[in-house]
C-alpha cells in the first residue's frame, strides 16, 4: 500500500453566507489552493448562489462549480417547501429551517470532488456555538464523516490520500467569525445570509439566520453591511 499523502489543494463549501466566506479565506490562509463548491439544492432563499460566486471570485478561488440536487423532492424543510413558512420567532429543539441529511449530502458531493482533485482537505463553515441547533453542524457529525471519507474512497482504501474535513469556525461565536472575516480581508458586504432573502440579496431581519447574524455583528463592535428589505 502507497504512504497516506496530504496534498495542498482543497474543497471549500461556499453557500454564500457569512461563514462559508470566512472558511474559505481560512482555507486560503492554510496555504491551500481552494476549489469552491456551491450547491443548488433547491433552497428558497437563492440569492446565495450569485452571493457564493461572487466570495469565491473576491476570495481568489480557482474555480468555482455550482452543482444541482433537488432536496425539494425530499420536502420537510422551509428552506426547500413554499408551503412552509420561515419561522420569524426563535424555535425550540431543532426548527423547521432543518434540511434532511443537507449537510451529509453537500460534504458527501465535495469529497467526491476531492478524490477527483486529489485534495486532502475539505472546509466547511459548520458552526456548533452561535448557530440554528442543527444535528449536521456538531463536531461529532464531522468526525463521523471524517471516517466515512477514509472507508468510502479509493483513495483512502488505497492509502493515497489522507482526507480531512476542517471546520475552522465550529467552536467560534458569531462575533469572533465576523472578527477573523475582517482580519483576513473579507468583504462581508458580499455574503447572504438571510433564509428568505429577495432576488436581490436583501435580507428580512427577522428569520434565525438574520437574528444570529446580527447579533454577531453587534457583539463584534463592526458595522453591520447587510441590506434589509424590512
Amino acid at each position: 500500500m502507497s504512504a497516506v499523502t496530504s496534498s495542498r489543494r482543497a474543497v471549500v463549501l461556499v453557500s454564500g453566507g457569512l461563514d462559508s466566506a470566512t472558511a474559505l479565506a481560512i482555507a486560503r490562509n492554510d496555504g491551500f489552493e481552494c476549489y469552491a463548491l456551491s450547491v443548488d439544492y433547491g433552497q428558497r432563499h437563492r440569492a446565495e448562489l450569485e452571493a457564493a460566486r461572487r466570495v469565491a471570485i473576491a476570495l481568489g478561488a480557482t474555480q468555482h462549480r455550482t452543482m444541482r440536487i433537488d432536496f425539494g423532492g425530499i420536502g420537510g424543510s422551509a428552506l426547500t417547501d413554499n408551503t412552509i413558512a420561515v419561522p420569524e420567532s426563535p424555535q425550540v429543539g431543532i426548527p423547521i429551517t432543518y434540511v434532511p441529511a443537507r449537510n451529509t449530502v453537500m460534504l458527501s458531493l465535495a469529497l467526491g470532488w476531492a478524490e477527483v482533485l486529489e485534495a486532502s482537505h475539505i472546509y466547511i463553515g459548520v458552526n456548533a456555538v452561535d448557530y440554528s441547533g442543527y444535528p449536521d453542524c456538531r463536531p461529532a457529525f464531522v468526525a463521523a464523516f471524517e471516517r466515512v471519507a477514509t472507508l468510502a474512497t479509493r483513495a483512502g482504501v488505497e492509502g493515497t490520500l489522507a482526507f480531512r474535513i476542517a471546520t475552522p469556525l465550529i467552536e467560534l461565536t458569531k462575533a469572533q467569525i465576523i472578527q477573523r472575516a475582517i482580519e483576513l480581508g473579507v468583504d462581508l458586504s458580499l455574503t447572504v445570509s438571510c433564509y428568505q432573502a429577495d432576488a436581490s440579496g436583501a435580507a428580512c431581519g427577522h428569520c434565525d439566520s438574520c437574528r444570529i447574524r446580527r447579533d454577531g455583528f453587534a457583539r463584534a463592535g463592526v458595522a453591520d453591511p447587510t441590506r434589509y428589505f424590512r
